[in-house]
Parts: C-alpha cells; structure tokens; sequence
C-alpha cells in the first residue's frame, strides 16, 4: 500500500518532525509529485523568510512595563526594603 503525503506532512518534513523512516517517504513522495515538491520549495523558502524577521516592541510599550514594575506591590521603594 502507497501512503499518500499531504501538505501537512510536507510541513512536519520541513520542521524536522518526523521519524527518519517517514523522511524517506516522504522524499520520495517528494520526487515522484511534482505539486508536492512545489509546496515543500515554497515551504523551505517561507521558513527562511519567517527565521529573519526581528521583531521589537515599541518603546513606550517598554516604557509601560518598567512603570508597571517599579510600582507594583512586590517591588516595594528601596526605602521601605528590609537589609
């Protein structure tokens, strides 16, 4: 019996998520369907693409926690702190 691979296994090849068994099936999956060799080239291309966005959050949104931080009650004054 021929197993049939979807997208979804092409996804879990790209990421490394399956067994060594089923990465050889699916590569030759990969060989003998041309759509499914089309997904996993625009697969690999979108991981890189995804593994190269740098992502910062907006300064004031930085500034907020720091506020948040220093007056929240776990964080008392140093003044009122016991040595």
């Amino acid at each position: 019996m021929t197993k049939t691979f979807t997208q979804d296994d092409v996804v879990r090849y790209v990421y490394e998520e399956t067994s060594p068994e089923e990465s050889l099936l699916i590569e030759d999956a990969l060989m003998s369907e041309p759509e499914l060799m089309t997904f996993f080239l625009d697969a690999l291309e979108m991981r890189s693409l995804m593994n190269r966005i740098e992502r910062e959050p907006r300064p004031d949104t930085v500034q907020s926690i720091l506020n948040y931080s220093r007056n929240h009650p776990a964080n008392p004054p140093a003044r009122l702190r016991h040595t």
